[in-house]
């Protein structure tokens, strides 16, 4: 039994020793957090999402066990701009990480982790978190992390914020999972804790685990509905979109759609098994379910749709990320929620949870009104998605726009100014760009006036 159980059960019985109605009145503990990041994971990677191809059985334990969004999005889909929205619960034009060039949190912008600390938290961080300075500059309890994307194979990874950076044996998602169990497995507190575990997979160039590299090699990876549309001059599509340096085969380590989508998926088996890990530790622990887990990611991927790779743009492969949240006191098993959540929305959930109060400058919106499946629960029917960095990477240029339930509406904002609009339900794969139809234009002018609207209500500098 651990000190903080210990406390409990003592707690609780000189509640009942001092009455019935001390009990009623005494607060319940506050849960533990687990936080799994993965890097550019689209929604549908993963078993528990109708994958046939790549197995992921303790991911799909979360989501069996707790509960998994569909439509879980981020807003600026590209690396440090959306891990910086995780820990600050904003956009990227507020928080000022709007791109991979500019990665630093404003020193004075309070992050998730730093406010659990100031509410009576220990917190951890182990991996991955492509911000400048690596979060060295913030305040842990206990800190493994790496510059930059870092090694699959013999990481160089620093122990504690002053710590040097080392080079480890063994593959990196490994040696960052061992280290999360072990500082579970030493700690010896009575607080509550809340650890994040960010992986470097499957982030390119999808360097396999040597117990990985046969597998998938007797599978097919098939072609999406769309993958030869360059072969037509991708119709409806604009030069923005077009003219993307993302396509598959023009890039040496991205020569073909099997190729890497293999690769892809060996590197998430990896993830799987180290989820797995830190899951059976809580359990040894017993602090299972006194833990709220969350999985999910920072981006998501083309796979070979118009014969791209990458992310970036505002198309359903690359911003549709998964979300599966477990705590079984408060949600009930096997639980599927297709309510539009976003990467703002994580901090306010977490922060809710552990009975803090969400500071106003956060743009998101707790999820927990939605845990008990009440369709009834009043919710955003739109959200604000944005994209600044160009020139840079992939010739992405920058855009902004509007998705609802319904429709998603695009804008190319940078002169020359382009738009596309899609009718999710009856055009889910966005191949009928319908801007510029007369019969739309109404439907145009409705989502011009929710972008606005958005980026007011988010405080967006670029309208001032």
């Amino acid at each position: 039994m651990t000190i903080r159980h210990m406390i409990l059960t003592l707690s609780l019985l000189g509640a009942v020793w001092l009455g019935a109605d001390r009990i009623q009145a005494a607060e319940p503990p506050r849960p533990n957090f687990v936080i799994f990041m993965t890097d550019d994971q689209r929604f549908d990677a993963l078993s528990c999402a109708g994958n046939t191809i790549l197995q992921t059985p303790n991911i799909d334990r979360l989501a069996a066990e707790g509960l998994r969004f569909t439509n879980m999005f981020v807003t600026n889909s590209l690396c440090a701009p959306s891990r910086a929205t995780l820990l600050t619960g904003q956009y990227s034009h507020t928080h000022g990480v709007r791109d991979n060039k500019k990665k630093r949190i404003p020193a004075t912008t309070p992050i998730l982790p730093e406010i659990l600390r100031e509410q009576g938290y220990e917190v951890a961080f182990c991996g991955k978190s492509h911000v400048r300075g690596a979060l060295r500059d913030r305040k842990w309890d206990y800190y493994f992390g790496f510059q930059g994307q870092g090694n699959y194979l013999k990481p160089v990874i620093a122990e504690g914020v002053d710590g040097e950076d080392l080079p480890r044996e063994g593959y990196m998602d490994d040696v960052v999972t061992g280290k999360a169990v072990q500082w579970l497995k030493r700690r010896d507190s009575d607080k509550p804790f809340c650890l994040f575990v960010w992986f470097k997979a499957p982030h390119r160039s999808w360097l396999r685990a040597r117990r990985h590299h046969d597998l998938f090699k007797d599978v097919a990876i098939p072609k999406p509905s769309t993958y030869d549309a360059d072969l037509k001059g991708m119709p409806g599509k604009p030069d923005a979109f077009r003219n993307a340096d993302n396509r598959i085969g023009d890039f040496n380590d991205v020569r073909s759609l099997d190729g890497f989508v293999k690769d892809y998926y060996a590197t998430l088996v990896a993830v799987d098994e180290n989820v797995g890990r830190v899951y059976d530790a809580l359990k040894e622990l017993k602090e299972l379910d006194d833990t709220a887990i969350l999985y999910t990611s920072d981006n998501g991927f083309f796979h070979g749709e118009w014969r791209a790779f990458d992310k970036r743009l505002m198309h359903e492969p690359s911003i549709r990320v998964p979300l599966l949240i477990r705590y079984p006191k408060q949600i009930a098993a096997g639980r599927v929620d297709d309510r539009m959540v976003t990467n703002v929305d994580i901090a306010p959930t977490v922060l809710d949870l552990a009975s803090v109060k969400t500071p106003e400058s956060m743009h998101g919106r707790s999820t927990v009104p939605l845990f008990a499946g009440d369709k009834e629960t009043p919710w955003r029917d739109a959200w604000l998605y944005e994209y600044y960095e160009f020139p840079g990477a992939h010739s992405v240029r920058k855009h902004r726009g509007v998705r609802t339930d319904r429709w998603k509406y695009i804008h190319y904002f940078a002169e020359p100014q382009e738009y596309e609009l899609y009718d999710l339900q009856a055009d889910p794969d966005e191949v009928h760009n319908l801007y510029g139809q007369p019969e739309h234009e109404q439907t145009v002018q409705m989502l011009r006036k929710r972008l606005l609207e958005l980026r007011r209500e988010t405080g967006d500098p670029d309208l001032q």
